[in-house]
Order: C-alpha cells, then sequence, then structure tokens
C-alpha cells in the first residue's frame, strides 16, 4: 500500500511559453513599459535632488 494512492491528484505542470512566442503587439508593449519605468526612474532620482516642496509642517497663527 503506497501512501498518497487516494485523493485528488495534482494536475501537470504547463510548459512554459518561451519569449520567441510573442507577437508584435506584445514586443511593442513591453517596449512602450521599459520606456515609461525608465522615466519614472528619471523623474525620481531628479526630484531626489531637490529639497521638500513645502517650508513646513503646522502651520502656526500670528496670535499669541
Amino acid at each position: 500500500m503506497s501512501g498518497r494512492q487516494g485523493g485528488k491528484l495534482k494536475p501537470l505542470k504547463a510548459p512554459k511559453k518561451n519569449s520567441a512566442d510573442l507577437d508584435d503587439d506584445a514586443v511593442e508593449f513591453k517596449k512602450r513599459q521599459a520606456e515609461e519605468a525608465k522615466k519614472v526612474k528619471e523623474m525620481a532620482a531628479k526630484a531626489a535632488g531637490k529639497g521638500p516642496l513645502t517650508s513646513g509642517g503646522i502651520k502656526k497663527s500670528g496670535k499669541k
């Protein structure tokens, strides 16, 4: 008697798709996505060099 005789069997794994199977739309989409990611990264690096946008926290009234 084997220990795994009854019960639900595991499904076989589906074969992985090759990157060569991509059509023109998928290639164009991936290219556009990479360009957008590059732009976002550049903008983040550019913004990191500057200081904070607001000067400051909680604003206090002039009254004492």
